[in-house]
């Protein structure tokens, strides 16, 4: 069995083609795909953050509104770039959508990846300082986050404050306990996923990552999430670790898949730079009939190794194709895999 989640980008541009146009008919149909994707038994709804772009940006908003419209889908992200972050003000976000959805929140977070802008960080007013990377500042930034969701107190109260206080030292509210034990990390490269592990964190592997020994992305994202389980079973924490991956997974059931995606699945592996002294790998993209698809699926090293599994989606072709491009999944995929 196998927890099976959606993962939106949430693009939308004026293209006739598109049924997401705007920012609001991004937004609007995220909330109604989420409640959709419930009502047919996917897991989970996960949501892609990037600034400065045509795409879904501030998450919070939409996990809550997700959260008080829906039972019991897992509500993520996948991934929030720490370098953006107030680690602090974040607490009280995530505390906050969590509660709404009563306790569903899944989030996933990372130091972030090259972006659409030069250093947009630096926009939002955040600098790293002497001697750090901006990766560096993204990784501090997700500890303190990590710290502060464990609820201690820690600011000294005003002797006259305007409204009574608990006694000690105050922390960050509202509070949502479990949240600190429901974060992921986004890694790139197998020390990144030992770090994660270290810190407790699950683990968000994605359709790319660093190109460290030339072997297929499944292998080393396998050999990756390997790692980071013997990580996590050597820091001995009591917790039960959970790893996803993200995968492109078309079932060509008529002509209407075929037309979208039927190319898709002659692709292969690629290569290509997201950093400029950093090779990645790019997974290639699974698309055939249901029993085509098994066969390949069966053969993913990586996906076997994963509890989790995220499928990217089409989000501008709307909420009625993207149903039905999940629910080809479920019913004439996962049961042959052993994933329902």
């Amino acid at each position: 069995m196998k927890k099976i989640g959606f993962l939106s980008f949430g693009h939308w541009a004026n293209h006739p083609a598109y049924k997401a146009r705007t920012a609001s008919d991004t937004l609007l149909q995220s909330i109604d795909l989420a409640v959709a994707a419930e009502e047919i038994g996917i897991d989970g709804a996960y949501y892609r953050v990037h600034h400065f772009a045509r795409q879904l940006a501030s998450p919070f908003p939409l996990l809550a509104a997700i959260g008080a419209k829906t039972n019991a889908i897992e509500i993520g992200t996948g991934v929030i770039d720490m370098r953006y972050e107030n680690p602090l003000y974040m607490v009280e976000d995530a505390g906050a959508a969590d509660l709404i959805s009563g306790g569903r929140l899944q989030l996933g977070i990372s130091r972030g990846s090259p972006e659409q802008v030069i250093d947009g960080w630096r926009h939002f007013g955040y600098e790293p300082q002497q001697g750090e990377t901006d990766a560096d500042m993204g990784r501090k930034k997700a500890l303190e986050f990590l710290e502060r969701l464990k609820g201690d107190g820690f600011a000294q109260p005003n002797p006259n404050p305007m409204f009574p206080n608990p006694p000690g030292l105050l922390r960050l509210e509202p509070y949502s306990e479990g949240l600190r034990d429901r974060i992921w990390w986004g890694a790139a490269s197998n020390a990144t996923a030992v770090w994660a592990a270290q810190q407790g964190m699950h683990l968000q592997s994605s359709t790319l990552k660093f190109d460290e020994n030339g072997k297929p992305f499944h292998v080393q994202q396998a050999e990756q999430i390997r790692l980071y389980k013997e990580a996590w079973k050597a820091a001995g924490h009591k917790r039960e670790p959970r790893v996803s991956v993200s995968r492109s997974i078309f079932a060509l059931m008529n002509d209407q898949d075929r037309m979208y995606f039927g190319q898709q699945g002659n692709g292969t592996d690629s290569f290509g730079y997201i950093e400029s002294d950093k090779r990645a790998i790019f997974g290639k993209s699974y698309a055939a009939e249901p029993d085509k698809l098994i066969a390949e699926l069966a053969h993913d090293e990586a996906i076997q190794e994963a509890d989790t599994i995220l499928l990217t989606i089409p989000n501008t072709l709307g909420v009625e194709y993207n149903v039905h491009v999940l629910e080809s999944i479920l019913k004439h995929v996962a049961p042959g895999l052993g994933w329902r």
